[in-house]
């Protein structure tokens, strides 16, 4: 799968609310992706005024989105999905404006459905968070 950055075309999100840049890979068993998180996006402006951190309920929003867009990459279903279980999260770092994030998320189950994954975040080489979820359709 080649790299894509037409991610509108893939999940429903938009400006200021779109939170996934790239899917650098997609494949059934894993998919990656990346986000730099702005400063000038409103929605995120003014948590934390003066910090530049960005809170870590975006970065797990930030992380289904990537497994969303990567599911929907791969065909494997169609439709509108949204979160509906947080199986476990760990947060270990902050992620301040203009980091780029990888997310690396691994497929546990796949289905017209339901979408479970699991994941891990990082920046350049530290990992900043893990979690677990489910996603499922909503239309």
């Amino acid at each position: 799968m080649e790299t894509t950055t037409n991610i509108e075309q893939l999940i429903p999100h938009r400006y200021p609310f779109l939170f996934v840049d790239e899917i650098v890979s997609a494949k059934d068993s894993q998919i990656i992706g990346t986000v730099v998180f702005d400063s000038e996006n409103l929605l995120l402006k003014w948590t934390f005024p003066g910090t530049g951190v960005v809170p870590n309920t975006i970065l797990l929003e930030s992380m289904a989105q990537c497994g969303g867009a990567g599911v929907r990459l791969l065909g494997v279903n169609k439709g509108i999905f949204a979160l509906a279980h947080i199986e476990q999260s760990a947060f270990f770092d902050v992620v301040k404006y203009n980091d780029e994030v990888r997310h690396e998320i691994t497929n546990i189950r796949m289905s017209e459905k339901i979408i479970k994954q699991t994941g891990k975040a990082y920046v350049g080489d530290t990992l900043v968070m893990e979690a677990t979820w489910m996603s499922i359709r909503i239309d």
